[in-house]
């Protein structure tokens, strides 16, 4: 099953988004913080990951240079979600496969999902 790690710690984003991506077939799992996310990462090996930028203990930013800095997982995409940095995402195409404002429209996310790694199998 196709894999996404959602990382927020706005639980209701991090609701929202697992549902609407299960809905679609799915597999999601969280993490609350950048460092918990990198601890999912490696024990799940998700296709995708989904984070916030502004969180505790390792910002949205942070936690991609992290994930790139990994052998394994650097062609890994990631899509950024932020209320207010969504253009230090977007000064780092390198780092986001694609930047989404919150408030979001979860049916553009959907589809930029499946644009970077395909329907749900």
């Amino acid at each position: 099953m196709t894999t996404i790690l959602v990382v927020d710690d706005e639980y209701l984003i991090a609701d929202i988004l697992g549902y609407a991506l299960e809905d679609e077939g799915y597999m999601v799992v969280k993490a609350s913080n950048g460092r918990k996310g990198l601890e999912v990462l490696d024990r799940e090996r998700p296709c995708l990951v989904i984070t916030d930028f502004m969180m505790p203990l390792m910002d949205g930013l942070e936690f991609a240079r992290a994930v790139h800095a990994r052998q394994q997982p650097a062609m890994l995409p990631i899509i950024l979600m932020s209320g207010a940095q969504g253009s230090v995402g977007r000064e780092s195409p390198d780092l986001f496969a694609a930047v989404f404002d919150k408030p979001f429209d979860i049916v553009d996310v959907i589809a930029k999902v499946k644009e970077l790694i395909g329907p749900a199998i």
